[in-house]
């Protein structure tokens, strides 16, 4: 299953406070783990949302406001793409991670088979002609 890890913003990375040598060098360690283990799928760190913009979408308008956004709680500071074999894997994966403070949260990542009759053959085409070129492009 792939999985999608939401690590929650906090005061520090909100104010644009980067990472110390340490962590860095910890969460290097840690990536590094995932990635032997074939679990890392994609990883980044998301600048704070002061250098972010919000679309609201109400049928055909569109509504755009800038950052910053006030409920730090429910800001993303980060995400890690991960493939496992199930959400408890997930979870002891999280558990070993270099993080001290701060909530992190695992969502699982729609599949194909997940949509049913609603994804079509012609549908499913078209998506796995995507990905391909998606991977031929990286």
């Amino acid at each position: 299953m792939k999985v999608m890890v939401l690590i929650k913003a906090n005061a520090d990375s909100e104010a644009g406070v980067m990472p110390s040598e340490a962590m860095l060098t910890e969460m290097g360690q840690f990536n590094e783990e995932l990635f032997k283990a074939g679990v890392m799928v994609a990883g980044e760190g998301l600048h704070p949302s002061s250098k972010g913009v919000r679309v609201k979408c109400s049928g055909q308008n569109r509504t755009v406001t800038d950052g910053p956004f006030t409920e730090t709680k429910e800001l993303i500071a980060g995400f890690w793409i991960w493939q496992v074999p199930s959400m408890e894997d997930a979870v002891n994966w999280v558990k070993r991670s270099p993080f001290q403070d701060g909530e992190i949260e695992i969502r699982p990542i729609f599949e194909a088979d997940d949509f049913g009759e609603a994804l079509t053959p012609e549908l499913r085409e078209q998506e796995d002609r995507m990905r391909v070129a998606l991977e031929k492009d990286r």
